[in-house]
């Protein structure tokens, strides 16, 4: 590379790193060029939905007559095969681009255009790391009966190479789990009901995702404040759910009426306060916090009691943040646990309790609010 190019390059790369990012907003246009004005490594996650190139044959009708709302629309057509795919390599390209090393992606697609799309982003260096089968809860027939029914699409997360380190909130998805490993087949209905936007009882969008969907896919792979960005943005589901999360979105999006519809949408939102923001983080990531702190700074008082949920226990918290029992017997909230139960271990977090304004609750709640308190 030569003097020139180099300067140019650097120039380039200072130019980028000085450009603000539209977060919380819909960059209307071709999402291409909308990600090619986007610094490089600037954002945490990008979730596409694109087009899937459906390829329909003709009007589809119920066997009552009535018209079935398909997807028809010119942004789903392409002439070719190879139109498309080179459409698909433009815009993971960029997306590859702007994530940061520690970024990931969700491509969601059907049969007509998933291992198309796996394919590009195999060879454009993203690494899988799973394929999600989304299972509808409640599937469109096939009217003609001349196949099964498509009642699944498939969700491709990547990271953007095979060493690169990523976000993944393991905890927090076996937490909404009921405490078991969360799998790679998701069941969530299609969407319907109040959340499906309507104009003139019209779909406004043939093929809008649940939030479910995208609350999940959030909750697993971001963090407060990460940045995402949907370069398919539709009617809005990744702002709105990102907004709820309290999460920092970019949409683009070239129809103005999607564009509409999104605004009107994510305005509605409502943001979780930070108290419901604040996830199950795994042992290994979770901020160690001494009981003594507690009684340090004033959230637990020597003399205060203790006791466990039956209320079979009392003892007095002192103050070197030890516990004292009425038979005498001393140490730390996990050993005079074990020791009272006669037990050969005691999670004193959770099994020692404090009565506030007549409720009892567990010391661990005490914890969750000083290191909330306390996070940057």
């Amino acid at each position: 590379m030569g003097v020139i190019e180099k300067v140019a390059r650097r120039t380039r790369q200072a130019a980028e790193a000085e450009a603000p990012l539209p977060l919380d907003q819909i960059v209307m246009g071709d999402c291409i060029a909308a990600m090619k004005a986007l610094p490089s490594k600037s954002v945490d996650m990008v979730f596409a939905d694109p087009p899937y190139n459906l390829q329909l044959g003709g009007e589809l009708f119920r066997p009552d007559g009535s018209h079935v709302d398909a997807v028809t629309d010119d942004w789903d057509k392409f002439d070719t095969f190879a139109q498309y795919d080179a459409f698909t390599r433009a815009w993971l390209a960029e997306a590859h681009r702007i994530l940061k090393d520690d970024g990931t992606i969700w491509v969601i697609g059907s049969y007509h255009n998933i291992f198309r799309v796996g394919t590009a982003v195999q060879d454009l260096g993203f690494w899988i790391l799973n394929d999600i089968v989304w299972r509808k809860a409640n599937p469109m027939p096939n009217f003609r009966g001349t196949r099964f029914t498509n009642a699944h699409e498939t969700l491709i997360w990547a990271s953007k190479g095979e060493k690169a380190k990523y976000t993944f909130n393991y905890r927090s998805m076996k937490t909404l789990n009921d405490e078991l490993q969360m799998r790679s087949d998701w069941e969530f209905p299609i969407c319907g009901g109040n959340e499906r936007l309507k104009k003139g009882g019209v779909k406004v969008h043939p093929t809008q995702k649940p939030e479910a969907l995208l609350y999940r896919i959030l909750l697993a792979c971001t963090k407060p404040g990460d940045v995402v960005v949907d370069p398919f943005f539709g009617t809005g589901t990744t702002g709105a759910v990102a907004r709820r999360l309290g999460r920092r979105w970019i949409g683009i999006e070239r129809e103005l009426t999607y564009v509409d519809a999104a605004m009107e949408r994510i305005a509605a939102a409502l943001p979780l306060d930070e108290s419901a923001l604040a996830t199950m983080q795994s042992p290994r990531s979770q901020p160690k916090v001494a009981f003594g702190v507690l009684v340090e700074n004033g959230y637990l008082t020597a003399g205060d009691v203790l006791t466990d949920a039956k209320r079979r226990y009392r003892v007095l918290v002192r103050a070197d943040g030890s516990l004292a029992s009425e038979c005498g017997a001393t140490g730390s909230i996990h050993k005079l646990g074990a020791t009272l139960q006669g037990a050969p271990a005691c999670n004193g977090w959770t099994f020692w309790h404090i009565e506030r304004d007549g409720v009892l609750a567990p010391i661990d709640t005490l914890r969750q609010t000083y290191l909330l308190a306390t996070q940057p």
